[in-house]
C-alpha cells in the first residue's frame, strides 16, 4: 500500500495496522523518518511539496522493485507533504516477509530509493531563512549497493 498525505500520523497505529494484515509473515520491519532540526537548532518548519499522481506512481514503482527483488508478504509506504515541525513524522516504510533477511533488506532498499528517487521537494524554514534541501552525495552512494 502506498499513501501520500498531509495529515500527521501515529507510527504505532500504522505499524499495528500493517502487521495485523500480513498473514503468513514471520517478520515485520519498519522505519520512520522524523523532521530533524537544522545544525543551528532554529528550524521552525519543513515544507514538503509533491505532484499528486506522479509521486504516488513513483512510490509504487519503487515498492514493486522491492517486491521483485525479495520474497515479501507486503509493503507499506507512507509519506507526508505540507508543513511539519521538528520531531513530527515525515514518512514510514514497513515490509513483511516470511524471513527477516528479506524484510530488512527490502526496508533498507526502500529507504535508499525513497531518499533519492521519490519526487518530493523539501524546504527548511529556520529563523528568517528558507532553504531548499539539496540532494546529498551520500544518498547516491547508498543506491550503488543495490
Amino acid at each position: 500500500m502506498i499513501r501520500v498525505q498531509s495529515e500527521l500520523f501515529d507510527m504505532g497505529a500504522e505499524l499495528n495496522r500493517f502487521a495485523a494484515d500480513v498473514a503468513g509473515a514471520g517478520a515485520v520491519v519498519s522505519f520512520s523518518g522524523l523532521v530533524r532540526d537544522v545544525a543551528t537548532g532554529d528550524l521552525s518548519k519543513m515544507i514538503i511539496e509533491h505532484y499528486p499522481g506522479m509521486t504516488e506512481k513513483a512510490l509504487g514503482e519503487i515498492a514493486e522493485q522491492a517486491r521483485s527483488r525479495w520474497s515479501l508478504t507486503d509493503v507499506f509506504v507512507l509519506h507526508r507533504y505540507g508543513e511539519m515541525t521538528p520531531g513530527e513524522p515525515i514518512m514510514m516504510v514497513a515490509t513483511a516477509a516470511r524471513h527477516r533477511a528479506d524484510a530488512f533488506a527490502a526496508a533498507e532498499f526502500l529507504m535508499d530509493y525513497l531518499k533519492s528517487r521519490a519526487p518530493f521537494w523539501k524546504q527548511e524554514i529556520a529563523g528568517d531563512k528558507a532553504d531548499w534541501v539539496a540532494a546529498r552525495d551520500e544518498d547516491e552512494v547508498a543506491l550503488k549497493r543495490w
